[in-house]
């Protein structure tokens, strides 16, 4: 098999993608890498010129963004089940979470405010359009492209777990449930685990 390795920091977004490497199952190589070091220097730059992580080696391919790298697993390891019959859904809600849901979350965090007759400007409208959207999908299916669990809730999943710890996004008790049904998950308990440990070490 073409080697894997992700580039990473455990205080990051790679977290994702780390889980997602877990839930795959099949062997990979983590390069932990220091914010303003290691992660703006060569070599890591000739891997991915933005200087930030996640990034994705597989064989001599290079994959960046947490919504490429999660898909491109998916793709690439079907035995593991992470990518459902309905590409269509999974591509829906792996597009939402990387463009509204990031973008309405970012704008919360960062303070802005978009003026309601401005609205239309933004690809998400209103970050509580945003949760309401993701809040009907929930409370239809227990997960995002149904009733399996796929690639599609390592990505969308951390968004909104993340998001109701942080206050970014509502604590609604559907997300309550959907979480307590994802982060129980052994994929993501050996990913923690992971991260932790080397956060332990700096």
């Amino acid at each position: 098999m073409e080697p894997l390795t992700l580039y990473t920091n455990p205080m990051s977004r790679g977290r994702i993608a780390h889980w997602m490497l877990e839930e795959v199952g099949q062997p990979y190589r983590t390069v932990w890498l220091d914010y303003g070091t290691t992660m703006k220097a060569e070599p890591y730059l000739s891997v991915n010129p933005m200087g930030k992580v996640p990034a994705l080696t597989h064989g001599d391919r290079v994959v960046t963004e947490n919504a490429a790298i999660i898909t491109w697993l998916a793709d690439a390891f079907p035995q593991a089940g992470l990518m459902p019959e309905d590409r269509g859904r999974f591509y829906r809600w792996m597009f939402f979470g990387a463009g509204p849901v990031e973008a309405a979350v970012t704008n919360k965090a960062l303070g802005v405010q978009v003026p309601p007759e401005r609205r239309g400007m933004v690809g998400y409208g209103s970050l509580e359009q945003v949760t309401d959207i993701l809040e009907t999908a929930l409370t239809k299916a227990p997960y995002l492209c149904g009733a399996t669990f796929s690639g599609a809730n390592v990505f969308v999943g951390s968004q909104i777990g993340w998001g109701m710890r942080f206050g970014t996004i509502e604590a609604r008790p559907v997300f309550g449930d959907y979480w307590a049904r994802i982060a129980g998950r052994p994929a993501l308990a050996r990913s923690s685990a992971a991260c932790d440990a080397h956060l332990k070490q700096e």
